[in-house]
C-alpha cells in the first residue's frame, strides 16, 4: 500500500507534508505535489499534516484513479525533500471541487 496526492493539492500546494516524509517520495510540480506509490512505505505520517487534505492511502476508492497519476508525474519531476513557500493564494484553492480539469499544470516544478 502507498499514498497517493488528489486534485485537492493543485493550486494550494501547501507542502507540510515533504518535511515530514522519512523516504522522500514527494515530487513537485508546478502547482502540485505527487507521491511516487513505489518508493512510499506507508507510513502516514504525511496524511495528517496536509491541510487541504489531498493526501489519501490507496486502499481507498476515490484514491485509485489517482494512483498511476502520482506515479507518472513522480518520474519525471524533481525530487522535493524540503518545505517550499506556498502559493499566496493557496487558502483561496482550498476547497475548489474539480481542479484538475480545469487547473492542472504538468510543468515540473523546482525542488
Amino acid at each position: 500500500m502507498a499514498y497517493v496526492v488528489t486534485e485537492a493539492c493543485i493550486k494550494c500546494k501547501y507542502m507540510d507534508c515533504v518535511e515530514v516524509c522519512p523516504v522522500d517520495c514527494f515530487y513537485v510540480g508546478a502547482n502540485t505535489l505527487v507521491i511516487h506509490p513505489d518508493e512510499c512505505i506507508d507510513c502516514g505520517v504525511c496524511e495528517p499534516e496536509c491541510p487541504a487534505d489531498a493526501i489519501l492511502p490507496d486502499s481507498e476508492p476515490e484514491a485509485e484513479k489517482w494512483l498511476e497519476m502520482n506515479r507518472q508525474y513522480a518520474q519525471i519531476w524533481p525530487n522535493i525533500t524540503r518545505k517550499g513557500e506556498s502559493p499566496a493564494d493557496a487558502d483561496q484553492w482550498k476547497g475548489v471541487a474539480d481542479k484538475f480539469e480545469k487547473h492542472f499544470d504538468p510543468a515540473p516544478g523546482k525542488s
